[in-house]
């Protein structure tokens, strides 16, 4: 039987997966089984192609002010990969996903490298946003 982190990103890829169910979580673990299946670079690739057809699929528009956000996007794939780098890939993958719930999945956790004016521009959800209270280490 599938794990609910793979069934989950099935959703999230067909498009099938309910609004209402696209929340952090679910963002959080669509990452990290992308993680666990493709190098950084090719999942941020991925991500940001899925999120906005997601997005569309959903009646969701990115534009400036909504939708897809490249740096929070970017973000995440650099904290989960830190996660991923530290921990036992032979565990199940739901018991991943909840180890990582419980350390990365505070909403605003990007909050601390970000000033909320930052974070939220339009050129942050356009594109890659250096933080500005503190470095990506």
């Amino acid at each position: 039987m599938a794990s609910r982190t793979d069934q989950l990103a099935r959703a999230f890829l067909d498009c099938t997966l309910p609004k209402a169910e696209w929340t952090h979580e679910a963002h959080l673990r669509v990452g990290l089984w992308h993680l666990l299946r493709h190098p950084p670079e090719e999942t941020l690739d991925r991500l940001r192609v899925g999120i906005t057809r997601y997005n569309l699929a959903t009646g969701v528009a990115n534009t400036e002010r909504s939708g897809y956000h490249e740096t929070i996007t970017r973000f995440y794939v650099w904290a989960i990969r830190a996660f991923v780098l530290t921990m036992d890939r032979t565990r199940p993958e739901d018991e991943l996903a909840a180890e990582l719930l419980q350390t990365h999945g505070d909403r605003g956790l990007a909050l601390r490298y970000w000033s909320k004016e930052r974070l939220f521009s339009p050129q942050a959800r356009r594109e890659w946003v250096q933080p500005d209270l503190r470095p990506l280490e």
